[in-house]
């Protein structure tokens, strides 16, 4: 098997801890379990004894270490670090790695420490007096849901009213009762539903437009049974129903039925994703592939497959017009627009640099702020699974779901980091806008989507499309 090393420089002053140590310790594990050394990675300590690549600092060694797994040549590996933790500046952020290079397909071994660092995170979570607090503010969630009393948000159709009881928005509920209708009795489907409601002027609690994904949780919340559930625990005739039990049936039945009929797709990704806006109502344009199949006079078969950018408020709110357009086309023509960019004034600029700034700002606490939550998640699914709730497999399968969405918030944020330190030097971001147009450039049919996205992101605002013509506005 191909090992790789990672070693963290703590700053310590502790000769075991000096990366020449670890290195050393690293071949001899190598020799001794017959693994073959393929590279190394190293994390340098900064004068605070902290090591780079954190939460979007920068692209230290454990970054490197991330991009060498996404290779998709690279085979079976295993990681080898001196010690759990060692990989992270604490115990929080190397859990989150840990998880984060298995969910990379990397087998984990630690020269130091535990045979399964698994086990000893949740063992260690164990008689934890936070857990126990926890525990009974779960406990006392639970008594009052046992109660019917509301917690959260209400659904749509009702309010909190008196008892902290549901109660109902007469408005809203006619709305809700009028979808179930529509469905069962009239026979529309989902995205028709979202239509009609959105033609004749229904706007959802926050003064929104319907979508697919609004219409389908209304058919599938089972409390306008009636019904109030939550922290597993439910109370039939807690509040007024607005479908009766049959109806509600029917509904489910109707919408496993359309579930199973579908064969499951593999995503396909797309380039210009996230970027691309349609010009007639703004919303964002997403990528949609599809495959016609037919049979020819002959009696041989024909098939052909179809990629192209589509209206989102056309596809989920049905709202907007049938606006498309051939991926490969829109493609071509952003290459086309970037292509002349010799001349900055050919392309307009999106937004002043101050309020570019203070959004990319805004973005990144938003993104730590969402770290900070997943943070909390991976505490909270080893502690359910210290008290039994959930097993080491699912413990496992959930925390490298969960880490392996940091991965990609953490990339997000050193993005915007990296981009908000350009907007401190107007020249250095030039110098930089050309090297990355250059790069995109000379490499548009080599390099893989993967690496060609971030660079458009770094130049490109949006791509506005018209039924009319293309607008491709650049970054300021």
């Amino acid at each position: 098997m191909k090992a790789i090393g990672y070693f963290r420089e703590t700053g310590s002053g502790a000769k075991d801890d000096s990366l020449a140590a670890q290195n050393k310790a690293f071949l001899k594990f190598c020799e001794e379990h017959g693994y073959d050394v393929v590279v190394t990675f190293v994390e340098v300590a900064d004068g605070n004894g902290k090591s780079g690549g954190g939460n979007g600092s920068s692209r230290g060694g454990f970054r490197q270490l991330v991009d060498y797994l996404r290779k998709p040549d690279r085979g079976f590996v295993l990681v080898v670090a001196n010690s759990f933790e060692g990989i992270g500046v604490d115990h929080q952020q190397a859990v989150r790695r840990y998880f984060q290079l298995e969910g990379l397909g990397a087998q984990v071994a630690f020269m130091a420490g535990p045979a399964d660092p698994l086990a000893e995170l949740v063992e260690s979570r164990t008689g934890d007096d936070e857990e126990k607090l926890g525990d009974r503010v779960r406990a006392a969630m639970r008594r009052k849901a046992v109660r019917g009393e509301v917690l959260g948000r209400p659904p749509y159709g009702y309010r909190v009213g008196s008892r902290r009881r549901l109660e109902l928005v007469p408005d809203e509920a006619v709305v809700v009762r009028y979808i179930f209708r529509m469905y069962l009795q009239e026979g529309m489907g989902i995205r028709l539903i979202a239509r009609r409601l959105n033609e004749e002027g229904f706007r959802t609690r926050r003064g929104g437009n319907w979508s697919m994904v609004s219409i389908r949780d209304i058919l599938r919340n089972r409390v306008y049974l009636g019904t109030y559930s939550r922290f597993g625990v439910r109370v039939p005739g807690s509040h007024p129903a607005l479908v009766t039990p049959d109806d509600f049936r029917a509904v489910q039945d109707r919408l496993s039925a359309r579930r199973n009929n579908y064969a499951p797709r593999k995503p396909s990704p797309f380039l210009l994703a996230g970027l691309v806006r349609c010009g007639h109502c703004g919303n964002k344009m997403i990528g949609v592939s599809r495959r016609q199949s037919w049979r020819r006079r002959s009696g041989s078969k024909g098939q052909a497959s179809y990629r192209y950018y589509q209206c989102e408020s056309r596809t989920n709110q049905s709202v907007c017009d049938y606006h498309t357009q051939r991926a490969d086309e829109l493609e071509e023509h952003v290459r086309t627009q970037l292509a002349e960019l010799g001349d900055d004034a050919l392309l307009p600029e999106a937004g002043d640099q101050a309020g570019v700034r203070e959004e990319l700002e805004a973005k990144a606490d938003r993104l730590r702020s969402r770290l900070r939550q997943l943070d909390r998640r991976l505490d909270d699914e080893l502690g359910a699974a210290a008290k039994g709730r959930i097993s080491r497999e699912q413990l496992r399968k959930l925390n490298v779901a969960t880490a392996t969405n940091q991965l990609r918030l953490e990339e997000e944020l050193e993005e915007i980091q990296r981009r908000l330190q350009d907007q401190r030097n107007a020249s250095e971001r030039t110098q930089n806008r050309k090297r990355t147009l250059a790069t995109l450039l000379d490499g548009w049919e080599t390099l893989s989507l993967i690496e060609k996205q971030p660079l458009l992101r770094d130049l490109v605002d949006r791509v506005e499309v018209r039924d009319d013509g293309i607008q491709v506005i650049r970054r300021p």
